[in-house]
């Protein structure tokens, strides 16, 4: 099955990712959740204007900067990551995430997504 990723231009000229339908390589994998610390600035925490993050699933790293429970030093599991591999905040996940691209052009996985799936032994 070919997977179609969405490219969502923001306002301030970064793209966000999606996937379409209900299946994505991202489904039962988790890998990134599980080793890159997810950090953001604090401003996408919901306690802040227009912020979505939800706060309580974070911690405050600088004044600036928070970061998702559990992955403040990297190679530890993102707090929203379900037990099903899924994102439980995914409508509501920080930009670092959203940015982050699964695929390239040609429909092939981005090569961290390769790497990641090895080191955890997904296939």
């Amino acid at each position: 099955m070919k997977h179609t990723q969405i490219a969502i231009p923001v306002e301030d000229g970064r793209i966000y990712y999606d996937m379409s339908g209900a299946e994505s390589p991202c489904t039962g994998c988790g890998a990134c959740c599980r080793y890159f610390r997810i950090s953001f600035y604090h401003g996408e925490l919901d306690t802040q204007p227009g912020g979505c993050v939800p706060a309580d699933l974070a911690v405050q790293l600088t004044p600036f900067r928070a970061c998702m429970k559990g992955t403040e030093a990297g190679n530890g599991r993102c707090i929203a990551l379900q037990d099903d591999m899924r994102c439980s905040i995914y409508a509501q996940r920080p930009s670092v995430c959203r940015e982050f691209r699964a695929l390239l052009d040609d429909g092939s996985l981005n090569p961290e997504c390769v790497q990641l799936r090895a080191k955890y032994g997904i296939k």
